[in-house]
């Protein structure tokens, strides 16, 4: 038996209709802690180094919830293809998760890790595909590329979708405690309600946080000018100088909603539903919400066959409806909401996987020229004390 399947036995196999994939070989090293990943470019390897969110898989607690009876997506995929998965919860932001592997990246080395998830909200996507580390997908090994939806075909920055594919997709709201809090539904009270003072939070992502500021503000964050974001920048600043913000968040502000300890926080819609917390809400602020989307990316070092296996599994509309029901996120992957239907009849009533047309009337973009602007960021990073 072979140490590894190469990409063109791995497609002679998919061509001649074989269901299970047997990959029972040695991992190659490569550089990068908290395990392996990376390969000769023909190689598929026997395990897959997967770096992710929290919150962002579907679980048998969370499946179960969704009255759904089956593996996981994680374990059909390894049953199916025979490629173990090392799945880590290890991204909590995007300035902190890029500020971890940018070193090693720059130099050429891998991070030991084959997919990477970064948002189109912020500027790190980009500087992930401007600088040259990440590698192009194999698109033949995607045959389900042909799944995704028209919307997500040519973002700005991928034009072709060369190098990424979307993970999920989420939306901008406001999250709050009942057990401390009376709801919190605007982007005004969290920022100036004296009852929240020193227990609210705020992302660490200036897309995220000043996209719903500048809506509450009456400005478009899809059309940023100075005066705007000026505007934006100091209704934080002034937020942080009366003591209103506990802190500025990346992921971890779910946990510490929960607990009770944040009484109200700028939070993304699947992880409150996620928590299964009964005492923790979520709603579209008043002024409208911000949707962005996290792509999937094969950093420098990552098996690039092996990560498109993978890729191509997931855009399966099966694969993808019972990943949706169970992580709480809106896939992009085209048919989802009927496979999704015949798991569950009532899943169309989720709707924060499958949001109504008015939800969505009130979600905006924000302009990607703010998100790369240097001045901005500076005066970003600055009002966190940075």
């Amino acid at each position: 038996m072979t140490d590894r399947m190469t990409r063109d036995e791995l497609l002679r196999r998919g061509a001649a209709g074989a269901s299970i994939l047997t990959i029972p070989g040695l991992l190659a090293a490569c550089g990068g802690g908290g395990g392996g990943g990376g390969s000769s470019s023909d190689d598929v390897n026997d395990v897959l180094y997967f770096a992710n969110w929290p919150y962002y898989m579907d679980t048998p607690a969370t499946l179960k919830a969704a009255g759904i009876d089956k593996p996981t997506t994680l374990q059909q995929f390894e049953k199916k293809t025979g490629i173990k998965v090392k799945y880590y919860e290890e991204v909590n932001d995007n300035p902190g998760y890029f500020a971890k592997v940018q070193g090693r990246l720059s130099r050429g080395e891998g991070i030991g890790r084959d997919i990477i998830v970064s948002t189109d909200n912020d500027k790190f996507l980009g500087e992930y595909i401007d600088n040259k580390w990440v590698q192009k997908l194999d698109k033949s090994l995607i045959p389900n590329i042909k799944n995704l939806i028209p919307a997500q075909q040519h973002p700005p920055f991928d034009p072709n979708r060369e190098f990424s594919l979307p993970w999920a997709s989420g939306m901008d709201g406001i999250g709050w405690n009942d057990k401390v809090s009376d709801p919190v539904t605007s982007v005004k009270q969290l920022l100036e309600d004296p009852k929240l003072k020193g227990r609210v939070g705020v992302w660490n992502s200036m897309g995220d946080t000043l996209g719903l500021v500048m809506l509450e503000n009456g400005d478009d964050p899809a059309k940023v000018t100075d005066a705007t974001f000026n505007r934006a920048i100091a209704r934080i600043q002034k937020a942080v100088d009366s003591g209103q913000l506990l802190k500025f968040y990346g992921n971890d502000y779910a946990a510490i909603l929960a607990k009770g300890d944040l009484a109200a926080s700028m939070a993304w819609s699947g992880d409150v539903a996620n928590l299964a917390d009964p005492n923790v809400h979520w709603a579209v602020p008043e002024q409208g919400g911000i949707i962005w989307t996290d792509n999937m990316l094969i950093p420098l070092g990552g098996s690039v066959p092996t990560a498109s296996t993978y890729m191509n599994f997931m855009y399966g509309p099966e694969i993808s409806a019972q990943w949706a029901l169970g992580a709480n996120y809106i896939s992009s992957v085209k048919g989802v909401k009927q496979a999704a239907e015949k798991l569950d009849p009532k899943a169309a009533k989720n709707t924060l996987t499958f949001p109504t047309d008015q939800t969505l009337s009130q979600m905006h973009q924000n302009d990607p020229a703010m998100l790369t602007n240097e001045k901005y960021n500076k005066k970003w990073l600055a009002v966190q004390g940075q």
